[in-house]
């Protein structure tokens, strides 16, 4: 196959230039400026030759026509169409909701096929990680016995499990906020906290972990399967060393439908699984003994296994995106596509999902597919899911949060074409529908919701072993079984929430690194957490988030 060589949106170059500029065109064939400060009403500012004079205030991260708008004008950012104006926009004046409407491209199928050039890997393609190897040669970067419910009415045997195993097998210190309130109770007294705690575990090679869940019966039967398809993944994902499954006996999602899915995707699974079902095990009370037994053997098996070098050619790395703002796609996320890249390189594997934050690109999207029917796939299932949001009452257009909207991101496409960067500019080797597992090195497009935790909890599924999450805005979510690295647009957000940001990417809008420096010193950060050298800040937080996507209810 003959690959052509794509026009490059020219981020590196334009950002090695803006050392503490005010403002910033994306791509040359933008016709509005980002603001990266603050500008007041009648400031004038210099750009590419030209100067602009700002009309009204408007707030860092904002943009601004560079030109003047007329009823029905297409708004153009990272060089495609993100909106329409609705009214007449003078040169200088801030874009806002009122003034510019979602628009976005149409594509009707592929048009050429994409190649690129990529980046110089001689510095990664033999480095490794400390890793958990598994029989079907997954190599994991966590090592999690997992307990799972099928059905939301063992929720609280779950819940009863956890108090139990991590009490017995941790033994975890008060918190400094329990002892806070125990000194208020005491009269004020106060009470000394130890900064660093040692490892209070029994079991040092092994977590347990805990999932709960509002599905598996009632709503519809095919909401049931994909949650028995996601629980497939999960005990796939080669973060799990083995798993304890729960079941109430009569709920849609029967034992069987999650052993089936599981073959399906694994029919040589090797890992050991504990099934109890409350329907034949008698009282609550005979079930969980037997259930605390059975699961105490695999987990002491499971800490047996300890961490070997892998090449990061066995990462599986997702790609995410929530609590974004306007600069977001010109720092984080062409960080963690230029980190993409790398992996597609060196032959690691990638997954960009968000599908709803894809409106807008689709044709280059559908242009970098090797495989024609993948690109069929992929429009496909951007119709479908779009169809499914409509019938509920709502549209791709009402994508942008309220926080979204307040830091610039003012129509869909603006934030679709930002989003978009994560996935760098690699072929996309396959696009996989929502709990399709990943299997091939490369980039791979995932069907997921923009929702954080949904996004997440699907990546997982379809078999990452490291998420990394940019934010604009914060957002302290994390996941089960796989770390999620957080990654900062901005430098404010940094300092101001410095326990939940893992990396900084603000740098590159003040100028003190490239996109190019940024991502490699994110991918030093990215191997370390791998091999267990540094735990993440939604680690530490136990932020252990998991909510199945039900189909065409959420963006």
């Amino acid at each position: 196959m003959t690959w052509k060589l794509p026009t490059k949106i020219l981020f590196n170059f334009i950002l090695k230039t803006i050392m503490q500029k005010k403002v910033l065109k994306v791509n040359p064939k933008d016709n509005v400026i980002v603001a990266l400060l603050d500008l007041p009403a009648g400031e004038s500012v210099h750009l590419d030759g030209t100067d602009y004079t700002i009309l009204k205030d408007i707030k860092v991260k904002h943009k601004f026509a560079a030109v003047d708008f007329e009823d029905g004008d297409h708004i153009l950012m990272y060089g495609v169409i993100v909106g329409k104006a609705n009214q007449s926009i003078k040169q200088g004046e801030v874009i806002t909701t009122e003034n510019v409407k979602h628009q976005s491209a149409k594509v009707v199928g592929k048009t050429e096929t994409l190649g690129w050039t990529p980046p110089n890997v001689d510095k990664w393609k033999d480095r490794t990680f400390m890793g958990y190897h598994r029989e079907d040669g997954q190599v994991g970067t966590e090592n999690v016995w997992l307990f799972f419910p099928l059905v939301f009415c063992e929720n609280k045997n779950i819940e009863t499990l956890k108090d139990i195993f991590e009490k017995e097998l941790l033994h975890d210190k008060a918190s400094k906020h329990q002892l806070l309130l125990r000194s208020l109770l005491n009269g004020g007294a106060t009470v000394e906290v130890e900064e660093e705690e040692p490892d209070t575990r029994i079991f040092k090679n092994i977590d347990v972990r805990f999932i709960t869940h509002q599905g598996g019966c009632g709503g519809i039967r095919q909401d049931a399967e994909a949650l028995g398809r996601l629980f497939a993944g999960y005990v796939n994902n080669p973060n799990v060393a083995g798993a304890t499954v729960l079941s109430l006996g009569c709920q849609n999602l029967q034992v069987q439908i999650f052993m089936d899915s599981l073959h399906a995707l694994a029919p040589d699974n090797k890992k050991p699984i504990v099934v109890y079902e409350q329907q034949k095990s008698g009282t609550i009370d005979e079930m969980l003994t037997g259930v605390i037994k059975d699961s105490y053997e695999g987990i002491k098996k499971a800490n047996e296994i300890e961490r070997k070098p892998a090449s990061i050619t066995k990462l599986n790395i997702g790609l995410e995106c929530g609590g974004s703002d306007g600069f977001s796609g010109i720092s984080a996320n062409p960080v963690l596509g230029e980190v993409s890249d790398i992996m597609a390189a060196v032959g690691g594997t990638t997954m960009l999902a968000e599908f709803p934050e894809l409106c807008g690109v689709e044709q280059e999207l559908v242009n970098r597919c090797i495989n024609d029917e993948d690109g069929v796939k992929f429009l496909k299932l951007m119709k479908d899911f779009e169809a499914s949001v409509v019938a509920a009452g709502s549209g791709f257009d009402m994508n942008p949060s309220p926080g979204n909207i307040k830091d610039g991101l003012i129509t869909d496409a603006m934030k679709s074409a930002g989003a978009s960067k994560k996935g760098g500019a690699a072929p996309i080797v396959e696009v996989l529908d929502f709990t399709e597992y990943a299997t091939k090195p490369g980039l791979n497009l995932l069907c997921t919701p923009g929702n954080d935790a949904e996004c997440t909890t699907a990546l997982v599924g379809s078999g990452a072993t490291v998420v990394l999450f940019t934010t604009g805005l914060g957002t302290p979510m994390g996941n089960p079984i796989t770390p999620v690295v957080k990654i900062s647009s901005n430098t404010v957000l940094a300092e101001k929430m410095s326990d939940i940001i893992d990396f900084n990417a603000g740098t590159v809008i003040s100028g003190e690194k490239t996109i190019p420096e940024a991502a490699e010193e994110l991918l030093e950060l990215i191997i370390n957490v791998a091999s267990g050298e540094v735990k993440t800040k939604a680690d530490v937080l136990n932020q252990n988030d998991f909510i199945p996507w039900r189909r065409g209810v959420s963006l």
